[in-house]
């Protein structure tokens, strides 16, 4: 009897730690080593509106997400303050949002406004980044993304 009670506690911890980490999966754009951004620079993005690709010694956890950065300077802003640092929507394509869906989007395409910045889907069939501009309303764009984001989040698609 009491191995089958250790044995369903180590089952359940089991699946609670697979469903914590597939929560973590939905809410951000991550691969399967849970590096975000493609191994780009939050960093770069916000504080030098660049898309600058990070380096692997140095690197950061944040929320059991992995993030690359160009120096050991980045990576001790981004350790000082980890959510101003992370990319909205976590990480997929703020059109997709806004859309009602998560794309992955191309790295070197983004937008940074009021502290945050906003990455777009590009491909030879759709550009998001400019399909955002071209609406020319920010804040309307944002506010349908955020909400739609809420139920996002917490789904696959």
């Amino acid at each position: 009897m009491k191995k089958l009670i250790k044995s369903s506690v180590l089952i359940l911890a089991i699946l609670v730690a697979t469903a914590t980490f597939a929560q973590d999966n939905k809410a951000n754009n991550i691969d399967n080593s849970n590096i975000a951004l493609q191994g780009y620079s939050p960093v770069s993005y916000l504080d030098l509106g660049i898309a600058q690709r990070g380096l692997k010694q140095y690197k950061s956890e944040h929320k059991k997400v992995v993030y690359y950065f160009t120096s050991a300077e980045q990576k001790a802003s981004f350790d000082k303050n980890p959510s101003k640092y992370l990319p909205q929507f976590g990480g997929f394509c703020a059109f997709g949002i806004y859309a009602g869906a998560k794309f992955r989007p191309d790295p070197n395409k983004f937008i940074v406004k009021d502290g945050k910045y906003f990455l777009y889907l590009y491909n030879l069939e759709l550009d998001a980044q400019q399909l955002w501009l071209a609406e020319n309303n920010h804040n309307k764009l944002l506010s349908v993304a955020n909400n739609n984001w809420e139920k996002l989040s917490k789904t696959y698609n």
